[in-house]
């Protein structure tokens, strides 16, 4: 994923890197989403999204956030993400806890997948859900039904 120093040549479009993802998993799909979400939210901005299992969201939150559990949803933004056209950075989901949560909640591994990627890109956007008085939540609520998927991060922990 990150590291120190930007990336010397960015991606053009959002990429999807599947590593460890189970099979079955729709990637034309996810990839359909992620540009989806390049335009409607990243306002045409790149950025990357790695699916990937626990053992790895693990190791990225131990190594960058100093906490010792498998995130469900990592994101990195670049500093200079504010540029227009500016690669906004990356953003790491576990297919192990989206399945584990879509089964839970009763929809499909796919679905919470995009849920944890539309969650992700706000982060790389600037936006923070523990810090702006429910703004963000407001906007995942907003787009999590435009673009029709089931209850967001933030308003399942309202």
């Amino acid at each position: 994923m990150s590291s120190d120093e930007p990336p010397h040549n960015p991606p053009r479009g959002p990429l999807i890197l599947f590593r460890r993802a189970p099979a079955g998993i729709d990637r034309p799909r996810l990839r359909q989403f992620a540009r989806l979400l390049r335009e409607r939210v990243a306002d045409g901005r790149p950025f990357q999204c790695l699916i990937a299992d626990d053992r790895e969201l693990l190791r990225l939150n131990s190594q960058f956030l100093s906490r010792d559990y498998p995130a469900d949803v990592l994101s990195f933004p670049e500093s200079d993400a504010g540029k227009p056209e500016a690669f906004l950075g990356e953003v790491a989901i576990s297919s192990d806890r989206a399945a584990d949560q879509a089964r839970r909640l009763g929809h499909s591994t796919e679905q919470e997948m995009c849920i944890l990627m539309l969650h992700g890109v706000l982060h790389l956007t600037g936006m923070d859900h523990e810090a702006d008085s429910g703004e963000m939540r407001r906007a995942e609520s907003r787009l999590r039904k435009q673009l029709g998927l089931p209850a967001a991060l933030t308003e399942r922990a309202s």
